[in-house]
């Protein structure tokens, strides 16, 4: 790994804050670069210091971390977020992907977890923790019980390369940089792909993607 992981920790209790920060101070890869009691100081933290990965809360009074995270990865695409809250419910979890967030931790995760979380983020893997994974395995049971599942074979390598970017967080500016096509092309190729699985929004192709073994779980 190249030079320290900038680290920007988001949470309104300053207790967790100075937690999180403590945990993350034993490694010697880590820098926390700063922290953030909201949605908004959030934004503007990360303006301020461009950060490599966002440690991001979603209960917080004003803006949630759903639309901090979304604003975020919209505004500064090279910044990932990963998600750190008590909740794992399946809402809270498709939606904070949905939002645009590379991973999703539960605070009771042991600290090597979140440590690693962080480091995985940065390199652009996809980070769930195994209860998290398990919801996502649960809707798979449940899809393949109704026969919902869609053919990979109806997918182009160049969709498929796309598909893979998008359950990676990328967004759509990210994916034309990466692949050297022009953002309406990949907006074209994104609609094909997802007519052809019969899906709808991010959180769909991010659990297909993870079905499929395109992008990685959080090894348990």
């Amino acid at each position: 790994m190249n030079g320290r992981v900038k680290v920007l920790v988001v949470d309104d209790h300053e207790i967790v804050r100075e937690g999180i920060r403590m945990v993350l101070a034993t490694d010697p890869e880590i820098e926390v670069v700063g922290v953030a009691s909201s949605g908004e100081e959030a934004i503007e933290k990360v303006r301020e210091l461009e950060p490599d990965v966002v440690l991001m809360d979603i209960g917080m009074p004003g803006l949630s971390g759903f639309e901090a995270t979304r604003r975020i990865r919209e505004s500064h695409p090279n910044t990932q977020v990963v998600a750190l809250t008590v909740h794992d419910s399946e809402g809270y979890v498709f939606q904070m992907l949905q939002a645009g967030a590379t991973g999703y931790v539960v605070k009771r995760a042991p600290a090597e977890d979140v440590i690693m979380a962080v480091k995985r983020a940065h390199q652009g893997e996809a980070v769930l923790h195994p209860s998290v994974a398990k919801l996502l395995i649960k809707d798979y049971l449940a899809r393949v019980a109704k026969g919902e599942e869609t053919s990979f074979d109806t997918l182009s390598e160049r969709e498929r390369e796309i598909l893979k970017l998008i359950a990676e967080g990328k967004t759509n500016r990210e994916i034309a940089d990466t692949l050297f096509l022009s953002i309406k092309t990949v907006q074209a190729h994104r609609a094909n792909l997802m007519r052809k699985l019969g899906m709808h929004d991010r959180t769909e192709l991010v659990k297909y993607a993870i079905r499929k073994g395109i992008i990685g779980l959080d090894e348990a």
